[in-house]
């Protein structure tokens, strides 16, 4: 790629006590790139989406980002502050459990709003035109802008939270098994949201996922973790149809045979 990088982890490791769940990884992201992180229960896929946020703090080795202006900051040396601030801007974070990201007791236009004063947005009517552009992108019904989220479904909980996400533009959005835990149907529809989206607006998504066909579908390309390593990484097509790799080969089999 022509462009320079938007995130790179370069020789990360992390230990919890005995356990190394981090052994020396290295990786890319491209400004409005996908890239998909698979691997079984406890092949460190989430560890290393939370390292490369901020939320932990590696042993070894450094995760870089390049802001608009091109300058690279080293992500575990940014203050909390400026860190926060990050994760408030530039960057964004979509749950499996759209609870853990989302405010209850706080309508739905209130959960998006929320985000944009966050920004320093104070104008009451642009905050509320934008909460129902949002709404309506996520494919839930504007009338709804003043109903809490706990009477919302599984579904239209997780399209809220992509609202509340989305709304500010970020250039990263982190994404920890967005379709987890959902019906076959509402798993389809959310992916298809999300992939238009995501092209629409040319985010850069890195994306943890055990489900090969979501890497498949939404990925460019595609990092296969085992044991904490690396074991394979290339073009999500080349990866998958063609596995080098013998735990890639057996994680394709598997999906084939199911």
């Amino acid at each position: 790629m022509n462009e320079p990088t938007l995130v790179s982890a370069r020789g990360v490791s992390l230990a919890f006590g005995a356990i190394r769940a981090l052994r020396d990884v290295e990786l890319d992201l491209w400004p409005g790139e996908v890239l998909a992180i698979v691997g079984e229960s406890g092949s460190g896929k989430t560890t290393l989406l939370n390292v490369v946020s901020g939320r932990l703090r590696p042993d070894d080795g450094a995760v870089w980002y390049r802001d608009p202006q091109g300058v690279l900051h080293d992500v575990h040396a940014m203050p909390d502050p400026a860190l926060r601030r990050l994760h408030r801007s530039d960057w964004g974070f979509v749950h499996q459990n759209p609870r853990e990201n989302l405010r209850m007791g706080v309508t739905a236009g209130g959960n998006v709003g929320e985000r944009l004063m966050a920004q320093g947005a104070r104008h009451y009517g642009d905050i509320r035109a934008a909460a129902i552009d949002w709404l309506e992108q996520v494919e839930i019904d504007p009338a709804r802008i003043d109903d809490f989220p706990r009477t919302f479904s599984g579904g239209m909980l997780q399209r809220l939270q992509i609202a509340r996400t989305l709304v500010t533009h970020p250039r990263l959005v982190f994404m920890d098994e967005p379709t987890g835990g959902l019906d076959v149907s509402v798993q389809a529809r959310l992916l298809d949201l999300i992939r238009t989206l995501v092209a629409r607006l040319r985010i850069a998504v890195m994306l943890v996922t055990h489900d090969i066909a979501v890497a498949r579908l939404l990925a460019h390309r595609i990092v296969v973790m085992q044991g904490g390593r690396v074991v394979e990484t290339g073009l999500t097509d080349q990866v998958l149809d063609d596995p080098q790799h013998a735990y890639t080969q057996l994680l394709v089999s598997s999906v084939l045979q199911a």
